[in-house]
């Protein structure tokens, strides 16, 4: 047996050690949970994946019921006066060993990998709030990610609001919520200089129910999570982009959805003048499910005419998908997953995997895993990737715990 296959086998006990020690106190549950004295299972399946009513739970602004009245609020003697008499809090850890091999083998111990704080609740009967803040993140602080502000029902119609900072993906899969280490590629890809992407932005989304149809609209800077400029502008120019997605369930467990983003972004280059790329992108996904399985599937066409901001430059088309397997038996504590990845440019893109330069113009990676549910805040996993442009191998076990 060789040293490197030593260190992961005693990485598994230790791991396993560690997740028994923190699902030791039954008392460190999410702060939902903790509020309406629940277990977290009622809303994932397993953490942090949500079930059916886990999605409705986060759709109803974190209530049970859309409208319900605040619990535990601070009687204040005015009716326009909704104060939590506690500030609810939750805690998010996530610690990984990964082996990798392109040739050689090396082992990183990523312990803790994420750490955030998490806050969200009703502050009215029909305004909530969430947000979280990264303390730890891939060694660094992280800071705020998710934050805003959620209106329901807004007019007394079946129309949701929510103004803040969030993923533009949201309303077709969750990134914070899948189940494998490895990401959504699609959602990730870039090319040149645009900053344009699938992930966080800054903006307002409308979520409306009609006619059996599911319907959101977002409008948002365009440019990302970034700081502030001199100006103190978070937004630096003038634009704006407008992302619609429709999505109806045609069978029982068979749902369809459309997609549309169109936006641009304009660069001042001194003496050149102003120069805007204009990008729009199209695409579909669907969810297939039926007993323990449950298949998401995502594409999108992208389209950009100046990623990187030069007069001359041809047009850049990207494209790609994934395909996730999910496998939950109902009353088990184990579960399965596969997630396919696959994105090609005519351009480099951007390094889906570490978020900087690339030097590929395709990506494509299988990942197969599972994982087993310690206790329902504590689940362990196992997942092996293999890259297939790189052709590098990756395992990848991990555990992450809420409480």
């Amino acid at each position: 047996m060789t040293r490197d296959s030593l260190l992961v086998g005693a990485l598994v006990f230790l791991l396993a050690g560690a997740c028994d020690a923190l699902a030791a106190d039954e008392g460190r549950i999410p702060a939902f949970a903790r509020r309406y004295g629940v277990s977290c299972n009622l809303c994932h399946n397993p953490i942090p994946a949500l079930s059916a009513f886990g999605e409705q739970f986060a759709a109803n602004g974190f209530r049970f019921a859309a409208g319900e009245r605040m619990r535990d609020s601070v009687p204040a003697g005015d009716p326009l006066m909704s104060l939590m008499r506690e500030l609810p809090l939750a805690i998010r850890l996530d610690a990984y060993a990964q082996l990798y091999a392109d040739g050689r083998a090396a082992t990183d111990l990523q312990m803790p990998y994420n750490l955030k704080v998490l806050s969200g609740g009703p502050i009215s009967d029909n305004i909530s709030y969430y947000f979280y803040f990264f303390l730890f993140e891939r060694g660094e602080v992280g800071g705020i990610e998710d934050a805003y502000l959620y209106f329901n029902d807004v007019g007394g119609l079946p129309v949701d609001v929510a103004v803040g900072q969030f993923q533009v993906s949201d309303p077709l899969f969750k990134r914070e919520l899948r189940l494998t280490y490895q990401d959504y590629a699609i959602y990730r890809a870039r090319v040149g200089d645009q900053p344009a992407d699938f992930t966080y932005d800054r903006g307002v989304m409308v979520i409306a129910d009609f006619a059996g149809f599911t319907i959101s609209g977002e409008i948002v800077n365009g440019n990302g999570r970034v700081p502030a400029g001199s100006n103190r502008r978070l937004d630096d120019d003038a634009g704006k982009s407008f992302v619609a997605h429709l999505s109806r369930e045609i069978l029982p467990g068979f749902r369809l959805g459309a997609l549309g983003y169109r936006g641009s972004q304009t660069r001042d280059l001194g003496e050149q003048g102003e120069i805007r790329n204009r990008l729009w992108m199209l695409g579909g996904d669907a969810t297939i499910s039926g007993g323990p399985l449950e298949l998401n599937l995502q594409y999108v066409y992208r389209k950009d005419d100046r990623p990187t901001f030069q007069l001359s430059e041809p047009e850049a088309v990207t494209q790609g998908g994934f395909a996730e397997l999910l496998v939950r038996p109902p009353g088990s504590r184990w579960y399965a997953v596969g997630l396919y990845n696959r994105v090609w440019s005519d351009r480099p893109l951007l390094d889906v995997r570490l978020g900087g330069p690339g030097d590929v113009t395709r990506y494509e990676t299988f990942t197969a895993g599972g994982g087993y549910q310690l206790r329902r805040n504590v689940r362990l996993f196992l997942e092996a990737t293999w890259d297939r442009e790189r052709d590098q191998f990756q395992l990848s076990l991990g555990t992450t715990a809420a409480f």
